[in-house]
């Protein structure tokens, strides 16, 4: 008898912790009940309240098959719009999740400087979402750089924290090791030589929060290709769309 209560005692211990670890999982959620990520009112789960959900403007075909742009009207796969055509960018295919509106700032700007960390998991997702063409057909991720000044002022970088929400949701590794970083930020962006073993013929994805100009962005995918990298695609969480052009 006394060996039966020791052999279930281990099992009872077990179920008392679980409705102890439930219990104090209810507790918590009905003190701190899950906030819109983007307002702070109460919502249930994680994911945006219903007039936030509503503003936010998604980016989905039809698009430049080159960079992404959204197109008023569909005209037909594999069309380029006037920019792609006019200056076509070093790296091979842009795509972004949202529109850079008010709600897509609010958003980036939280996460940038108001240390709004839990946004990146929401973001990344969309973007995950948004780029499934190119991570089908990619090696690696590879987060924009900072500068190493705005990274300590700012303590960590959001190009990787979405890096690695998109690696996880598309089984792609981030690249480099954070401490070897494929870009090097010195004024300027270049590819530091330890790391072109490592992406020397290989495809990768730049993964930045906003493309804007794309400056930046132009900057670091010329650098991967002087280092030998195969292909590099982007992708971001929000990209400046300009007002409709009808495409040719």
């Amino acid at each position: 008898m006394s060996s039966e209560v020791a052999q279930g005692a281990p099992r009872r211990l077990g179920r008392l912790a679980a409705t102890v670890r439930a219990l104090f999982a209810r507790t918590l959620d009905l003190a701190l009940p899950q906030l819109c990520p983007a307002c702070r009112a109460p919502v249930v789960g994680e994911a945006l309240c219903a007039p936030c959900w509503s503003r936010v403007s998604f980016i989905a075909a039809p698009y430049c098959a080159r960079l992404g742009i959204p197109f008023p009207y569909d005209p037909g796969p594999g069309t380029l719009s006037i920019e792609a055509m006019s200056d076509p960018p070093a790296y091979n295919r842009a795509r972004a999740a949202v529109r850079f509106d008010e709600t897509a700032r609010t958003l980036v700007h939280a996460l940038k400087y108001g240390d709004r960390l839990d946004l990146a998991p929401i973001m990344g997702r969309w973007m995950a979402n948004a780029g499934r063409e190119l991570t089908a057909d990619a090696d690696l991720l590879v987060p924009v750089p900072l500068h190493w000044r705005r990274q300590w002022a700012r303590r960590f970088n959001q190009s990787a924290l979405l890096a690695d929400v998109v690696g996880k949701a598309s089984g792609l590794t981030v690249g480099l090791a954070r401490t070897e970083r494929a870009l090097n930020v010195q004024g300027a962006f270049r590819a530091r030589a330890s790391a072109q073993r490592e992406i020397e013929g290989r495809r990768l994805i730049l993964v930045d929060d906003v493309l804007t100009s794309g400056a930046t962005l132009e900057a670091c995918a010329r650098a991967l290709l002087r280092a030998g990298v195969a292909q590099v695609d982007v992708l971001v969480f929000a990209r400046v769309v300009a007002p409709a052009r009808i495409p040719i």
